[in-house]
């Protein structure tokens, strides 16, 4: 019985594409290790091990997995399972780069998924006799662009974080720590659908003026900002990744109300420019030229966006010199911040499918300073 969230007929179409782009690439095979990639090809989940699993995809021939016999019956519930691929298992003592080499032939150029570690590059490298490059750009290409499948699952997975966002003025007040309402988001995170929670951010006060702060024992006081950024996987593995900035109270910084009104207005100026034919650049820049011209250039600290799929931060990056055209079907954030150290910070984001049209933003909930708590 396969545990793969879409038909077979979707990653057979997958692994066809992926050799046709190591084709038009001039590599002659990709070894693809645990992770997104391989989740994505073939709908295996894991982490690598010290045993070598890998998915070999050469231009006109069947792919081949290679696995350790003891993980075989999980990857045969797979894709790998439906579409029939052929397995090369081994067991210890036995040498698992034999058989990727075997089943990669003669080969002068070999690309190798981002997720495979040196631990299994090296001796692969030299079982070869070839010097390995990055299968990314092959594989970037396949999963940048969204199938029918992956936007409805991205929309489903906007949904459910949209519901936590809705319910956190029951849990963010003065008097609790960060982390005692972190706990109750991540709570909701799986009641509201996902099946796990990838990060929860509660930024309250001056610890929302770091972008990648996390929770704290901190105790949130009255007329605090804070940043609530939190994301997980639905059951299919797709993520959800959205921010909203909420206020305890009045905010004891006068100018907040303000300043989180232009970061609105820059994460709109963005959302608008989301079209096909426009650079990822563009689209960065028009949130930060509206940031810019009210002063805040120097407070936004980060790109405008990420791409979003079977991992929370994947290609395209919507960030200043990247000259990526939009394309139908790509799918990122659009979350500018303003940060002013020691005192507040604030971020607004969304994820946006991209449209034949422009962009179709998948979470809806309130962008406005929200004010909680009272």
């Amino acid at each position: 019985m396969s545990t793969t969230p879409f038909p077979a007929s979707v990653y057979a179409d997958r692994l066809d594409r992926a050799a046709a782009l190591a084709a038009d690439a001039g590599i002659d095979g990709i070894v693809v290790g645990p992770g997104p990639d391989l989740q994505y090809l073939v709908g295996v989940e894991g982490d690598t091990i010290e045993r070598l699993t890998a998915l070999v995809v050469r231009p006109g021939a069947a792919a081949t997995i290679v696995v350790p016999r003891m993980e075989l019956a999980k990857v045969r519930s797979t894709a790998v399972g439906e579409l029939g691929l052929a397995v090369a298992d081994w067991v210890d003592g036995e040498n698992p780069y034999d058989l990727v080499a075997s089943a990669l032939g003669a080969v002068s150029r070999v690309g190798v998924s981002d997720a495979l570690p040196a631990l299994h590059v090296i001796p692969l490298a030299e079982r070869l006799g070839v010097r390995l490059e990055l299968a990314t750009p092959v594989l970037r290409e396949s999963r940048m662009i969204k199938d029918a499948a992956e936007i409805v699952e991205l929309r489903r997975a906007g949904a459910a974080i949209d519901a936590v966002h809705r319910r956190v003025p029951e849990w963010l007040r003065a008097g609790r720590t960060e982390r005692e309402v972190a706990a109750d988001i991540a709570e909701a995170i799986i009641a509201e659908g996902h099946r796990t929670v990838e990060f929860v951010i509660v930024g309250s006060g001056p610890n929302g003026a770091d972008p990648h702060h996390e929770v704290s024992d901190r105790v949130i006081e009255d007329g605090d900002v804070v940043v609530v950024d939190i994301g997980g996987a639905v059951p299919s593995g797709y993520n959800s990744d959205s921010t909203r900035t909420y206020v305890v109270g009045r905010p004891s910084s006068p100018d907040a109300a303000e300043r989180i009104a232009v970061l609105v207005r820059a994460q709109q100026a963005a959302v608008d420019a989301v079209r096909p034919g426009a650079t990822a650049q563009q689209v960065d820049a028009a949130a930060r030229d509206v940031l810019t011209d009210a002063g805040f250039g120097e407070a936004f600290l980060h790109r405008t966006g990420h791409g979003i799929g079977v991992s929370v931060h994947e290609e395209p990056y919507i960030a200043p010199g990247n000259d990526l055209v939009v394309r139908e079907g790509m799918a990122f954030s659009i979350e500018p911040g303003i940060y002013f150290a020691g005192s507040w910070g604030a971020r607004i984001e969304d994820i946006v499918i991209v449209t034949a049209d422009g962009g179709e933003r998948l979470n809806l909930a309130p962008h406005d300073l929200r004010s909680v708590g009272d």
